[in-house]
């Protein structure tokens, strides 16, 4: 069980993404006293305003808030149902409302194990055709021959790929391919997280086979999974850029004081996706901790968003980052973790980034 009064503190930042006022945010949670099932649980409160959306057409808003039911990690059939919920909604959008700008595909892929699933667009031979997009959609780049360069998105340690679908037309707009899917053990992901999870983004290009041009490929890779990325980004030469948030490095998974002041939701979530007691982690965690070495081996750009009140990243996580990194740009927001209060402007920052890594490797 989880406690309710800290899960709520950690989603009220997104109710006005939502539309959800103030004071309908307390109406909200005012209802919610228990982490079970039924009403008056953190699941039937949140799937009943995701339901209400749902039944007014706005599907999108549906997930999201399907997607706050099961928050952090399933852990009950409750937040299974309610994860499956977040699924079918997104997946009533991409069928009902994407086509106007781009063809949505679900794909699974068996890799390293375990079976990834993502939302993907502009894959070669996934509902895409060298005559560029589906008819009646907005004007895209045509596919080149050798398919599209590629954006792999993937979120943090408790953002399902649904939170990310959207961004699925942006990539449509600016001629890109894109898959857009979890880190392991998050929602439909049933890979185990451990310190060689970074091999499951060279897996996924491996398996797209001629789906899009891989040695072009762009990983807008969030929080946790931004370590991933440049872990990966050390080893692997079809990256050619990496935009991240808040993401760990070295100093959070090797400092045990900082460890003992993390949220509990962040604690519980890592040990539920590593698979260990959270008694364990700080025996576990450093297997995580990127080298001078691999940090440096880092040659393509790297666009960082930083807050200065981060709960969970340390600040020498990103001071090291400064020391180590060829190319880093780094926006930073007087804010907690994910700057939520920052968001517009962290979006089109890191749009204008994407467009610009883009183009600095067209041609």
């Amino acid at each position: 069980m989880n406690d309710v009064a800290e899960l709520t503190v950690h989603v009220a930042a997104h109710a006005a993404a939502l539309d959800i006022d103030a004071a309908g945010y307390r109406d909200l949670t005012a209802r919610i006293h228990h982490d079970g099932a039924g009403p008056g649980s953190w699941v039937h409160e949140w799937s009943g305003l995701a339901a209400a959306r749902e039944a007014r057409g706005d599907l999108l808003g549906a997930a999201a808030c399907y997607s706050f039911a099961r928050f952090p990690f399933v852990d009950s059939p409750a937040r299974q149902g309610a994860l499956d919920n977040c699924v079918r909604a997104t997946d009533r959008w991409r069928l009902e409302v994407a086509p106007e700008v781009a063809d949505i595909e679900r794909l699974e892929l068996d890799v390293l194990g375990g079976r990834v699933v993502a939302w993907t667009t502009g894959l070669v031979g996934r509902g895409v055709h060298a005559g560029g997009p589906p008819a009646g959609a907005l004007p895209t780049a045509a596919v080149p021959a050798g398919g599209r360069p590629l954006l792999i998105v993937t979120g943090g340690i408790v953002s399902v790929k649904e939170q990310w679908a959207p961004l699925l037309l942006l990539a449509a707009r600016l001629g890109l391919a894109a898959v857009v899917t979890e880190m392991p053990g998050v929602g439909e992901n049933t890979l185990r997280y451990t310190a060689d999870s970074w091999r499951m983004f060279p897996a996924i290009l491996d398996a797209l086979g001629g789906g899009a041009d891989v040695t072009r490929t762009f990983a807008l890779a969030l929080s946790f999974s931004g370590q991933m990325a440049l872990r990966w980004a050390a080893e692997d030469t079809r990256v050619r850029g990496i935009i991240t948030t808040g993401a760990p490095v070295r100093a959070l998974f090797t400092d045990r004081a900082w460890q003992r002041a993390l949220p509990p939701a962040t604690v519980a979530t890592l040990a539920h996706l590593t698979g260990a007691d959270p008694g364990e982690l700080p025996d576990l965690l450093p297997g995580w901790a990127l080298s001078d070495d691999q940090l440096t081996a880092v040659g393509v750009p790297v666009r960082y968003v930083a807050s200065t009140r981060d709960e969970i990243i340390p600040p020498a996580d990103v001071a090291l980052l400064r020391r180590t990194l060829r190319d880093l740009a780094v926006l930073e927001h007087d804010d907690v973790h994910g700057a939520p209060g920052h968001a517009v402007q962290t979006r089109g920052w890191m749009s204008r980034a994407l467009v610009d890594l883009r183009d600095a490797t067209s041609g």
